[in-house]
């Protein structure tokens, strides 16, 4: 009875706003509305829960199981994890890879002796120095143009930049030369893979469902362990096949085949996904954000500026942007569009405006405070994660683990020792992240990665002469979880629901380039270090940074169920009213005495 009632009323509702001459465009995503329609919607499903004899959160969870197909997720969120984690599958792997080649490029090209470190650094730099760029870039641009006209472009550099890599001319005199092309397009391909953090984490946030954003990110994210994990499997079986040439002949020239390989072959997920991306629609709650940034001056008009709907908090994130749930926003019979139409939005702002947007958001402590912590936090994991990860070959060969009669044998053992610590802590801890993030919340889970990871440097650093080659393999793999079971999954995931859409976009990307500052320092300094004051101090200048990562992540609110849209959209609001230069409830506004006007 409730739900026919709740039918009849807002098809009155918006009925009365026409005879009036008001827009009814926005009648559905106006404050007082949307609330009301909330509260029906709640009131149709407990009927319709009663009628089964279940509690409303029975039935809600009954309803939320028969939507889910694949591992608990629906179809629109397996189209979108497609789509955006298969970017992150190749951001992994184009930039962990580098690991693996590095001990064939100094096989190929100085004969297994001693490879300069500072070009080494700089070779593993390569991709971190682009990433800065792409990120700031495609961050800045995403949230100008929006995402539909960004996303894929940067899937397009990346394929260019690894062709380019892969197609070095062997005609090139001596190693050096050819590490200075490697490390051009290296930087290339980075600005490709650099622009998917925003693009792929605005995207993925904008269309997720509120009680499983967490979730859908750490999805997304999770990609990057099987990226790093493929790289490993891929050296094994390359090396396989190269065997009879480079064991049984001592042919090491084939080395230039491999290597050529073990790049290219990220090429093919790249292939795959490149269509989806380009032409994949806006989202909904980016367009509604946008219109908030044309009222950072003048009055606001309600009618052209309606509350962003609340994210849903029931089924389904779909993949084209609109959100739905049973008992969400009512559809009209046959049109299936929501009761009142589409939402009428303010012009867009012009590019200058955008940026001005950016600083005067910024310019409030409140919101400042938590960008130092998503900036501050993201370069101090990266210093102790891409030290790691982007030098482990190092490590093994330090503890004694890539031993051999040859090179080959050296070769197989480095990437059987990668890929044990990558299977054992690498991709597991992305599978805790995803099982707990939404219990946990994110900053309990961020403050415990960084602590545990700090005990388990500071075993090493203080033991590293009297462990095992085994206590080490296991201390290194029990660091990698907790960095995925922790603070690298979750400096992804913060920035992408903690900031505004409207803002999101280069947020995300300055938190994401500081966090590679940080990588590309430790790529470049690591070995330099390492001949200085060894590998135990180094790990002492990580476990310090894992201390003070723990320390600024208290300046960053729990995400967890929080509308960031929402809450900047009360903001400007309240800020509005205090100026004068609105009143929600007077006359012409879209609320009268506390209900939908002229109801």
């Amino acid at each position: 009875m409730f739900d026919v009632f709740y039918s009849l009323w807002t098809s009155a509702a918006a009925e009365s706003l026409t005879a009036t001459g008001k827009n009814t465009s926005n009648f559905s995503s106006h404050p007082a509305a949307m609330k009301w329609i909330e509260e029906g919607a709640t009131q149709a499903r407990k009927q319709q829960a009663e009628a089964a004899g279940l509690t409303l959160a029975e039935y809600e969870r009954l309803e939320l199981r028969k939507t889910r197909s694949f591992l608990g997720l629906n179809w629109p969120e397996v189209k979108l994890l497609s789509v955006a984690g298969t970017g992150f599958f190749l951001d992994a792997y184009d930039l962990f890879i580098i690991n693996l080649v590095q001990p064939i490029f100094q096989y190929e090209y100085w004969h297994g002796t001693s490879y300069p470190a500072g070009l080494r650094g700089l070779v593993s730099a390569g991709a971190n120095i682009g990433n800065i760029f792409g990120q700031l870039s495609f961050g800045f641009l995403g949230d100008m143009f929006g995402r539909k006209y960004v996303y894929g472009k940067e899937l397009i550099i990346c394929i260019i930049g690894t062709i380019l890599v892969i197609s070095l001319p062997n005609s090139i005199p001596g190693g050096g030369k050819k590490m200075i092309w490697i490390f051009i397009f290296r930087v290339l391909m980075g600005i490709g893979i650099g622009g998917d953090y925003p693009m792929s984490a605005a995207v993925t946030s904008e269309r997720a469902n509120l009680k499983r954003r967490g979730q859908m990110l750490a999805w997304i994210f999770s990609f990057q362990g099987w990226g790093n994990l493929a790289g490993s499997i891929v050296t094994i079986i390359v090396l396989a096949c190269f065997k009879p040439a480079l064991q049984d002949r001592g042919e090491y020239n084939q080395l230039d085949a491999v290597w050529r390989i073990q790049f290219g072959v990220a090429l093919v997920p790249s292939f795959l996904t490149i269509y989806q991306r380009l032409t994949m629609p806006e989202s909904k709650k980016f367009t509604e954000s946008q219109s908030l940034s044309s009222s950072e001056t003048g009055s606001i008009d309600y009618q052209k500026h309606p509350a962003p709907e609340k994210m849903n908090t029931g089924v389904a994130a779909n993949v084209d942007g609109d959100l739905q749930q049973d008992g969400s926003l009512p559809r009209e019979a046959g049109t299936g569009q929501a009761i009142g139409g589409t939402i009428d939005l303010a012009p867009s702002p012009t590019s200058r405006a955008k940026w001005n947007v950016f600083f005067t958001y910024f310019s409030e402590w409140r919101h400042a405070k938590i960008l130092i912590g998503t900036t501050v936090t993201w370069f101090l994991l990266d210093i102790a994660f891409y030290g790691v990860n982007l030098n482990q070959s190092v490590i093994l060969a330090e503890i004694g683990f890539n031993t051999g009669n040859n090179e080959w044998h050296k070769l197989m053992r480095n990437a059987i020792g990668n890929l044990i610590i990558s299977a054992a802590g690498y991709v597991p801890g992305y599978w805790f992240t995803i099982a707990f993030i939404e219990i946990l919340g994110r900053r309990w889970i961020q403050v415990q990665g960084f602590l545990l990871c700090a005990l388990f440097f500071a075993i090493l650093a203080g033991k590293w002469n009297s462990l095992s080659t085994g206590g080490h393999v296991a201390l290194f793999a029990l660091a990698q979880f907790f960095f995925n079971f922790g603070a690298n999954a979750t400096t992804f995931i913060i920035p992408a629901e903690v900031f505004p859409s409207r803002v999101k976009g280069f947020a995300h990307g300055l938190s994401a380039a500081c966090g590679k500052v940080g990588a590309v320092f430790a790529a470049l300094v690591f070995n330099y270090l390492q001949g200085k004051i060894g590998i135990p101090k180094i790990l002492w200048i990580f476990f310090a940074c894992m201390i003070l990562g723990a320390a600024f992540t208290f300046l960053i609110p729990e995400t967890k169920e929080r509308d960031a849209d929402l809450v900047d959209y009360e903001e400007v609001m309240e800020a509005r009213r205090a100026k004068g230069g609105c009143n929600g409830n007077g006359p012409g506004s879209p609320t009268e005495h506390g209900r939908p006007a002229h109801i």
